[in-house]
């Protein structure tokens, strides 16, 4: 019995270990599946569920006239999964084939960029952008192991057009330049969201009814510029540069009334599209990013301040020293040449600094900070792209006995070209200046307008009577007798001024020179300022000659687009001349000849061979019909041969202030002109030596006998 007992006892005992595996097995059960349950069920969304984000499109950036400036390419790239393929000789062949059949590459290349790589290697790029044929050729084969991704790259549509303005983007679709930048929280709208699940081999798969958050798209930016007058102020500077061997060059052109910018450029320049093929000093909008002491364009501060105040008549005169230089509290301030007595338009017209800092002692350093703060230097012009610089305007009480001479004539001042831009806009626009502004519009996919901008005016800077007073001042500036007698257009009246500014460069001036010009037209409805810089031009270092050729071009462009600006002779109409004026050509070379010709677009016919000129019919200063043909008689030249680095001084005596002006400059001299009008004297005489680089003074006066005897009178 004890033994049976016993034997039963054991049995029992092992018949309850048994139980006690499904037991615990149960227990677990109930623990896992009630207990902590949630738990695990959370761990297991957070490993099997993952979220891939659905790319928004970037918004697209339009020009003035609804082209499309920036837009977005959809590019797609096909890489492969080499350990997921069945059949992997079979199925690489296909892939080849297929890719090679529309890039024009062999399919044995294809084949080698799969053998060649590691052997573990699990992502094999094939190719990084496919045309959208292949993407969908290749979805079809439905190969287990081929990758194909679509992605986004933007694209901008004219290369380099306006790319200083539009910015460019980096590899993760964010803009580092240009409105890109400035705009790019709303350029590139919100990631959208799609839940999927992976495998235990973490290969990713989309399910049915899988949630999903929508991507918002971004809003699209419509611009003030103008493709046009953008194209047209590129090309201009670009050519203008390559003449002038200038290193650099920025233009702005603007809206006076408004502020929109119509255009603003820079070379060198570069395409967004490969903004990695020019180094990063040369994708700096120098339009915002630079300040530079303005030179003679700053002038406009002086003039405003004296006549608002009135410090100065308009019939005074101004004697400056036979030698052009003065001693001003210990330093030398020198004029471009020795220019005479002037009264107070000829100060601004030949751009006097010894007169024009006189002038400004008459004005309190408190009175004159404020009119060129009013002007808008010293402070940014809160315009809409990044990178602006605010300049640089010292306060009254840092000023040294010399700071106000000296920065009437636009030194101890920095400013960026576009605050000189907007002071002579404020004095186009009557008075008022406004906030510059690129962005018109933002408009969502739809085209609803999200926000728009409207132009504002930012102040005051002098009362109407004192605009009307200065402006034919500076009209005078672009005259004959003028130091921007380049940048006249027959018909169109222009006002403005030139700026040529020596370098501060390591703590002292060079003689490396910035040449600017600013301007606005027409004088009795102003519809644009343009506004030219050079940097270290070398084929003068004035800026009438240089950036007022440019601004030239620019303007002569601009103001033909649409015929919206007629042009106009001295009595306000339509220019319509059936005669033309014979130039003086007599004794020219031949070459400089018919350049003169053919820029005034006078038809000619050259009798014979030779170098010079020897006679014109009709003779210089005649009158004739426009379509009638000017003969020029050549012959050899009999004069000695010219030493290097010398000009002969050619005959100006009854040639226009212009045509003087070119003639001078195309042999490598200066000139300075006293008076306006047909020239009557000259020195040194025609036919000397003289070195390149040195000046000629010419006296010129009007046609009319009052004009002569006044001029008589004053010399």
């Amino acid at each position: 019995m004890s033994e049976r007992s016993s034997l039963m006892g054991r049995m029992f005992l092992l018949l309850g270990l048994l139980l006690l595996l499904p037991a615990g097995i149960m227990l677990q059960i109930l623990r896992v599946n009630f207990i902590e349950g949630e738990g695990y069920r959370e761990l297991w969304n957070s490993q099997a569920i993952d979220f891939l984000p659905i790319p928004a499109q970037r918004g697209n950036i339009y020009d003035s006239n609804g082209s499309q400036l920036a837009t977005n390419l959809t590019i797609y790239k096909v890489a492969l999964d080499p350990q997921l393929l069945n059949d992997r000789n079979e199925q690489i062949q296909l892939i080849s084939q297929t890719i090679a059949r529309h890039t024009g590459r062999t399919v044995q290349h294809y084949k080698n960029s799969i053998q060649n790589a590691p052997n573990r290697s699990r992502y094999i790029v094939l190719e990084r952008s496919v045309p959208v044929q292949v993407f969908e050729d290749l979805n079809e084969l439905n190969i287990r192991g081929l990758i194909l991704e679509e992605q986004f790259r933007r694209n901008y549509n004219f290369g380099t057009l306006a790319s200083h303005l539009l910015g460019f983007m980096n590899h993760d679709m964010n803009g580092m330049a240009g409105l890109e930048q400035k705009y790019n929280d709303i350029l590139k709208g919100e990631d959208g969201l799609q839940q999927v699940r992976k495998d235990r081999f973490n290969n990713i798969f989309a399910y049915v009814g899988a949630p999903r958050k929508l991507p918002m798209q971004g809003y699209s930016l419509f611009t003030t510029i103008d493709s046009q007058i953008q194209a047209i102020a590129e090309e201009e500077l670009e050519s203008g540069l390559k003449t002038h061997l200038a290193k650099k060059g920025t233009i702005i052109v603007m809206d006076p009334k408004t502020g929109a910018i119509k255009a603003m450029a820079n070379y060198p320049t570069f395409n967004p599209n490969s903004p990695a093929t020019i180094e990063n000093e040369n994708r700096r909008n120098f339009a915002v990013s630079d300040i530079i002491e303005p030179g003679s364009t700053f002038k406009l501060t002086t003039a405003l301040a004296a006549v608002d105040q009135n410090l100065v008549s308009f019939d005074a005169l101004f004697v400056t020293p036979d030698n052009g230089q003065v001693q001003i509290h210990g330093q030398t301030m020198r004029d471009h040449d020795p220019l005479g007595t002037l009264n107070f338009k000829q100060v601004i017209a030949q751009s006097s600094n010894i007169a024009t800092s006189e002038i400004a002692q008459r004005i309190k350093p408190e009175t004159y900070y404020q009119y060129a703060r009013n002007l808008g230097f010293g402070s940014p012009t809160q315009i809409d792209l990044p990178g602006e610089l605010e300049g640089r305007l010292q306060r009254p009480y840092e000023w040294s006995k010399v700071t106000l001479p000296w920065m009437s004539i636009g030194y101890e001042v920095q400013a960026t070209p576009l605050q000189i831009t907007m002071a002579y806009a404020a004095i186009a626009n009557n008075g008022h200046l406004m906030k510059p502004f690129v962005v018109e519009s933002i408009r969502d996919e739809y085209g609803n307008i999200i926000e728009s901008t409207q132009p504002k005016r930012v102040r005051r800077v002098a009362d109407e009577e004192t605009i009307q007073k200065i402006i034919p001042i500076f009209e005078s500036v672009v005259s004959d007798s003028g130091t921007a007698g380049w940048a006249s257009i027959d018909g169109l009246r222009i006002a403005g001024k030139t700026g040529t500014a020596q370098k501060f460069i390591d703590g002292r001036y060079r003689a490396q020179y910035r040449a600017s010009f600013v301007g606005f037209f027409p004088v009795e409805n102003p519809r644009y300022v343009i506004y030219v810089l050079l940097d270290e031009p070398r084929t003068s270092i004035y800026g009438g000659f240089t950036a007022g050729s440019i601004f030239k071009e620019v303007a002569n462009r601009v103001s033909g687009l649409g015929n919206t600006i007629p042009r106009s002779n001295l009595n306000g109409h339509i220019a319509e001349q059936d005669s033309i004026v014979a130039p003086k050509l007599n004794g020219l070379d031949t070459a400089t000849a018919e350049m003169i010709l053919k820029n005034q677009q006078i038809p000619y016919r050259a009798i014979g061979k030779g170098n010079i000129v020897a006679e014109q019919i009709p003779a210089a200063g005649s009158e004739f019909e426009r379509n009638e043909i000017l003969e020029i008689r050549l012959s050899n030249s009999t004069t000695d041969s010219i030493p290097d680095g010398f000009a002969r001084i050619p005959d100006l005596r009854d040639t226009s202030m212009r045509q003087a002006t070119y003639l001078l400059m195309s042999r490598g001299l200066h000139i300075v002109t006293v008076g306006s009008g047909t020239i009557y004297t000259q020195f040194p005489k025609a036919g000397e030596l003289m070195q390149k680089g040195r000046t000629v003074t010419v006296r010129g006066r009007a046609r009319s006998m009052n004009s002569t005897s006044s001029i008589a009178a004053n010399s």
